[in-house]
């Protein structure tokens, strides 16, 4: 018999319109004051204002915190602890993308078990104090960081992020509501997009993958690739918002149970370096990531490419294979998703720090999950072929 597998999610999950005016309710079972983790983009929408309406309503009160500008830092985490232990809150609640929840879930478990955040990556400081009452409120339909336990932070001295897997940083409470991802620009809205794109494809490919994981990757990449680029052209095409949100959440429960891969070690390095968001370093890198994973998950990809369209299953699995990867780059190219170099980085200084990235992305754990397990040397050619890649 197999080793038996585990499927973890938020115990609470609430779903569709209109969810984010039960957060209140949902809020006043977990605790008296809250500390809003959040930015001030969720600020100018009015989403804070709606928050602790709905909080003030239920007998909660509120701070705030809009320090989040950008990829989460060790130092957006010390500011917002110091600031929750400082006013003697007792719940939080992250509103915005992923980098705020991130945020959010480290603040919960450092609250309760002290330490740097960065003590508990590769599990060499195991959180065993219950962790303070985590909401996780997300805006945009990709990161699925609102259903994973795991959080990533940039540490600040060696611009290294740190992935951090434990199941106390898994929220309490998720709440997703699809009218809240309407005010995601178009470009945000393709870079998450195609990062759930890439939580999906890789929860599958994994070798960590197991019935459950693929069950919701599955699920994810159908809705993916019937609503993603409704999403873009139609910005406020509810229907495809709420499908796309609902694969995000999908997407990241599946991978936060089977693991990330190949794409998600190489993008971190880029990310923490050059401080291109996480939605975008995915996106840049799948398809070349996939090309170069294709002969060992024929099988797999031929599953996705049957998804994206039907025809595909009387193709061999091999052609099957290619065909959902040209697919993605499809999809990619449609959305205007950029290379490296369009991004802006310069060639010379991205050169210089492929050593260093290549490491990073091995010491990160996540390419050994990969279907076809590169060494540096592979990633440093792939860093190379990704750079000017053509989708």
């Amino acid at each position: 018999m197999g080793t038996s597998k585990t499927f973890q999610m938020p115990p609470t999950i609430l779903y569709l319109q209109d969810s984010f005016k039960q957060v209140g309710e949902k809020a006043s079972l977990h605790g008296k004051k809250a500390l809003i983790i959040s930015d001030h983009v969720m600020e100018k929408l009015g989403y804070i204002e709606d928050c602790q309406k709905y909080l003030s309503s239920n007998s909660v009160d509120s701070i705030v915190f809009l320090g989040v500008a950008s990829e989460p830092t060790d130092q957006y985490v010390e500011n917002s602890l110091q600031l929750f232990q400082h006013q003697q809150c007792d719940l939080i609640i992250s509103l915005g993308g992923g980098s705020c929840i991130d945020t959010g879930k480290a603040v919960a478990v450092l609250a309760a078990n002290g330490g740097y955040i960065g003590d508990y990556m590769g599990q060499q400081k195991i959180a065993d104090q219950t962790p303070i009452p985590h909401i996780a409120i997300p805006t945009t339909a990709g990161t699925g960081s609102e259903a994973t336990d795991v959080t990533v932070i940039t540490n600040s001295t060696t611009q290294v992020k740190m992935m951090i897997k434990q199941p106390a940083f898994m929220p309490n409470v998720a709440i997703v509501d699809p009218l809240l991802t309407l005010s995601s620009p178009q470009n945000v809205t393709a870079a998450t997009g195609v990062d759930a794109l890439s939580h999906a494809i890789e929860a599958y490919i994994s070798k960590k993958a197991h019935p459950m994981t693929d069950m919701m990757a599955l699920s994810a990449i159908k809705l993916i690739s019937e609503n993603l680029y409704k999403a873009y052209t139609e910005g406020q095409n509810l229907e495809a918002r709420a499908g796309m949100s609902l694969a995000a959440l999908q997407a990241g429960s599946a991978f936060s149970n089977a693991s990330v891969c190949l794409v998600h070690g190489m993008s971190r390095p880029i990310g923490a370096l050059f401080d291109v968001p996480h939605g975008f370093s995915n996106a840049m890198l799948l398809p070349a990531i996939l090309e170069y994973s294709k002969d060992s998950c024929i099988d797999r990809l031929a599953d996705i490419g049957g998804i994206f369209s039907p025809k595909a299953k009387q193709f061999t699995n091999e052609d099957a294979a290619e065909f959902a990867v040209q697919c993605i780059k499809d999809l990619c190219n449609s959305l205007n998703i950029p290379n490296l170099e369009k991004w802006g980085i310069p060639r010379k200084e991205f050169v210089s720090v492929i050593n260093k990235m290549s490491k990073d992305a091995v010491d990160s754990g996540s390419p050994g999950n990969n279907p076809k397990v590169p060494t540096e040397e592979n990633i440093a050619s792939l860093y190379h072929v990704c750079y000017d890649y053509q989708f």
